[in-house]
């Protein structure tokens, strides 16, 4: 069974998602395209419409200010990020929209809100001697041209306040990592799925490297345990779509 809302997800590997929306536009997530498992290339990449990172780790931030130097992409971030993306691209930051949680943004007719998310933020300075703080790690509820709402969550362990992402947003499909470690595996994603109420997810972050262990039907096995066998996963192959 497809979600059926003529929006597409294609999953890249790693937390790295395009999705195309019903009014033909692109958003890029996370979009670290030389991990292991991405089958494009960041060069190939010839269209974003608005680029969401979800925070500033090496492998979510990844090609995100090459792609959007060459795309001039909206780019909704948490304030942190937008100042220092003012030093980083050319031009400034006329592209940039600095928000943070809770918040909300209107840009290429898709709605933004940013939501919390429970985890860890932060990359090696050029110097590799002190730490460049990139602001708190987030996630993102999408709403698109026909209403069709979605989760990235980014990294990030189960919290109890994704009851209220779930009560105040709605989204059909959560996008959840599940590959354990360094986020929440598939034990914690099947309560999270629990807390947000939906009942389409798509499962990121994992099998990236063999430390993110976590896999689909792990995932399956945790929501039956819970009694939520009417939950549908979708996990393309990456390179391949949901739609």
């Amino acid at each position: 069974m497809g979600l059926g809302r003529d929006t597409t997800f294609t999953w890249y590997g790693h937390a790295c998602v395009e999705v195309r929306t019903p009014g033909g536009k692109t958003i890029l997530f996370d979009p670290w395209f030389g991990n292991p498992k991405s089958t494009k290339t960041a060069d190939s990449v010839d269209r974003c419409d608005v680029m969401l990172v979800t925070h500033g780790h090496n492998d979510h931030l990844g090609d995100a200010v090459a792609l959007a130097s060459r795309l001039r992409p909206a780019w909704p971030c948490i304030h942190e990020l937008s100042l220092w993306l003012a030093r980083t691209l050319p031009g400034g930051n006329d592209a940039t929209i600095g928000m943070n949680k809770g918040g909300t943004v209107e840009v290429a007719g898709i709605k933004v809100t940013m939501t919390h998310a429970d985890h860890s933020a932060g990359a090696w300075n050029a110097g590799g001697e002190t730490t460049l703080y990139l602001g708190e790690p987030a996630g993102f509820v999408v709403e698109v041209e026909n209403g069709f709402r979605f989760y990235h969550a980014g990294d990030t362990n189960v919290f109890g306040d994704m009851r209220l992402i779930g009560e105040l947003y709605r989204p059909d499909i959560a996008l959840l990592p599940i590959g354990g470690l360094f986020t929440m595996g598939p034990r914690e994603a099947a309560l999270a799925v629990e807390l947000l109420g939906v009942k389409h997810v798509m499962p990121i972050h994992y099998g990236t490297f063999p430390a993110l262990a976590g896999t689909p039907d792990q995932l399956r096995a945790e929501l039956a345990a819970r009694g939520l066998n009417d939950v549908e996963i979708h996990a393309p192959e990456p390179g391949s779509f949901v739609s």
